[in-house]
């Protein structure tokens, strides 16, 4: 069978066929919890070898890795507390050698990402400094949450401007200022001697009034509130980015005498959901004089800014729009 990256005898628009990528799922990539009787709720998220598969499909910069690694987990958390159909996307958009980071995760755990780093002004940056903040890749921009719920449903979305040094500070901004709700937020992504490796834990309170908290008074709440982002922030990188040491076994570690409850896992995979017939739809929207400069030598290659591959297409059998 031919890749359903060349062109076939199988007519463009019916070939759904998912292209070589890894075929990779983590059985227990999010671990929803919360503490009893407290107006806490959280979920640890461990990409375990699909960080290293996402991760590498492109040939970036440890430091544009990096970021897009704390994109991917913090995305699946954010996707995990989805209650319809749909996905959850993280965008920033910014001014900086990095203008472009994207995540977006399905309420499926299908996760995808990539950072866009434009080469000359990464090199410039490089120059000033080696290991370059989150803000200094982005620059100033924008940071926007979406909530997909599908064809028949509104988008939400929220957008905040970038700020903060780190992805987590600028996280830490939008919750306060777009969702006022408090939250705690880790994220970490590093290389291993496995591979690269990413991760997060997410905190957020909630409501005490009828709910998990109920009978407990308003400084009673702020104190468990307070503890429990104390136990968080004795959190390491190296113990999130651990792949020897289970995520139950972590989460008790840091609350088991808050009360701590496991609520049922969610699997993550390799989200990637491009394919011919989708890319040849977005083909078929251009014009005769537009396909023909794309076309070398006959052929038009599209590649797949998530999984890095290229699509190649025969110029002679696309129509392209009609002309009006």
């Amino acid at each position: 069978m031919s890749s359903p990256t060349d062109p076939s005898r199988t007519p463009d628009f019916l070939n759904h066929d998912r292209p070589p990528v890894p075929d990779l799922v983590v059985p227990r990539g999010v671990q929803p919890f919360h503490l009893h009787h407290k107006p806490v709720r959280g979920r640890l998220v461990r990409l375990g070898p699909l960080a290293d598969a996402l991760l590498t499909r492109h040939e970036n910069h440890p430091a544009v890795t990096r970021l897009a690694g704390e994109a991917l987990a913090l995305t699946a958390g954010l996707a995990a507390a989805l209650k319809f159909r749909g996905s959850f996307s993280l965008q920033a958009k910014g001014d900086g050698p990095v203008p472009m980071l994207l995540a977006d995760c399905t309420d499926g755990g299908a996760l995808r990402g990539y950072a866009r780093p434009d080469a000359a002004r990464f090199a410039a940056l490089l120059e000033e400094e080696a290991s370059p903040s989150a803000a200094r890749l982005l620059g100033k921009g924008y940071l926007a949450f979406t909530c997909d719920q599908g064809p028949e449903m509104d988008r939400y979305q929220g957008i905040v401007a970038i700020e903060g040094e780190s992805l987590t500070a600028m996280t830490g901004s939008y919750f306060r200022t777009s969702e006022q709700l408090a939250t705690h937020v880790h994220l970490a992504c590093a290389p291993t001697p496995a591979g690269w490796r990413a991760g997060a834990l997410i905190l957020e309170r909630v409501a005490g009034e009828g709910g998990i908290a109920a009978g407990m008074d308003a400084e009673a709440q702020d104190e468990a509130w307070r503890t429990a982002v104390a136990l968080a922030a004795t959190l390491t990188d190296a113990e999130l980015l651990d792949d020897a040491l289970p995520g139950e076994r972590l989460l008790h570690r840091l609350f088991a005498l808050e009360g701590l409850a496991l609520d049922r896992a969610r699997a993550l995979s390799y989200g990637c959901r491009c394919s011919r017939a989708r890319l040849a739809g977005v083909l078929s929207g251009f014009g005769a004089e537009d396909l023909d400069h794309m076309a070398e030598e006959g052929t038009i290659t599209m590649t797949c800014e998530f999984c890095n591959l290229g699509f190649r297409f025969d110029r002679a059998e696309i129509r392209g729009a009609a002309q009006g």
